[in-house]
């Protein structure tokens, strides 16, 4: 039984997406396409998307390159091909704008690893530190964040803070492990982490590397620190999809969400590119399941009806906007 749009609509808490049926022969390009420009929507997607939403998109970035398009858009509609942190962030930087997720429980397990009451007493414990928050967190963490970070200019951020201040760095302990690593620095650390990179087996990869001794190894920060051990590149999405396009190296064993993979392939047609393996063979572990969660189906049926909607309260909007600001601020 197919449901009508006003059954969708109320079941849209539930559900996450307008679950209505689309006629059999749709074209999703094409009324996609149709869409975007009577409605003047711009399509946002990340790396991590399925890679038809990828080609559709009108800009694909990391978490930075996003969150300053998304500052800067003429569109009036947003439409966040990505999970809800991001959505939630382009809502902050855009108050009046009407901004889209295709599905709204596409989360974040390193975004829920943060619960904000435990936080604001974490931060409590620690008066005279000033807190630096990796982006992938809720509106409820931004308030409580002096500086958002991603991983593309976390490195700069924590640099440009006076030696003499003390540090705490959420929600990902990987990430921050690394940057004490990098900067010298001694923060406090959060302990969240994200599955998809705390699912890589060392063992697998260092094995594959035996079997394939002309590959480089290239991880994301939010891996564990044994396999940033035996990685010859460190670095965000941005920072690997560059450095697999400028390295003389031809083979790559890749240690971030596979999605970033076809971008790759595009930027880089000539290299060969193994992803990483995960511990568990029966899961596709190095997949963000929350990323995938999004279909071409959904954002067309959510840009046809301009729902689910991703609204953030105002006073919250105004409080995260402060931390937001400041890391856009610093990113030039």
């Amino acid at each position: 039984m197919s449901t009508t749009l006003e059954e969708a609509k109320k079941n849209l808490q539930e559900t996450g997406f307008l679950d209505i049926e689309t006629p059999k022969e749709i074209n999703y390009v094409g009324e996609i396409n149709k869409l975007r420009k009577e409605k003047n929507a711009v399509i946002l997607a990340h790396y991590y998307q399925e890679d038809a939403i990828q080609d559709i998109a009108d800009f694909v970035g990391d978490s930075l390159a996003l969150a300053q398009k998304a500052a800067t858009t003429e569109a009036d509609i947003i439409v966040f091909a990505g999970v809800h942190f991001m959505a939630e962030t382009a809502k902050i930087l855009n108050p009046e704008k009407k901004v889209l997720l295709p599905d709204l429980k596409a989360g974040c397990s390193l975004a829920d690893s943060c619960p904000p009451a435990d936080f604001a007493a974490f931060k409590k414990e620690h008066p005279n530190h000033l807190v630096v928050s990796y982006v992938n967190t809720s509106a409820e963490i931004k308030a409580l964040t002096d500086i958002v970070c991603t991983s593309s200019n976390a490195k700069k951020i924590i640099d440009s803070i006076p030696v003499d201040q003390p540090i705490i760095f959420a929600p990902d302990r990987n990430l921050g492990a690394w940057l004490i690593k990098e900067t010298g620095r001694d923060m406090v650390l959060w302990d969240g982490a994200c599955m998809v990179h705390e699912a890589f087996s060392i063992d697998k990869i260092l094995e594959l590397h035996t079997e394939n001794p002309d590959a480089e190894i290239i991880a994301h920060p939010e891996s564990q620190a044994h396999l940033l051990k035996v990685a010859k590149y460190v670095g965000s999405t941005s920072g690997l999809l560059n450095y697999v396009k400028n390295s003389d190296a031809k083979k790559f064993i890749v240690a971030t969400e596979v999605g970033i993979l076809h971008q790759m392939r595009q930027d880089a047609p000539d290299k060969i590119l193994i992803p990483a393996p995960v511990d568990d063979d029966n899961c596709n572990c190095s997949e963000c399941f929350y990323m995938k969660m999004n279909t071409m189906k959904k954002l067309y049926l959510c840009l046809q009806h301009e729902l689910p909607n991703v609204e953030v309260d105002a006073e919250l909007s105004k409080k995260a906007l402060v931390s937001i600001e400041r890391m856009l601020e610093l990113s030039k």
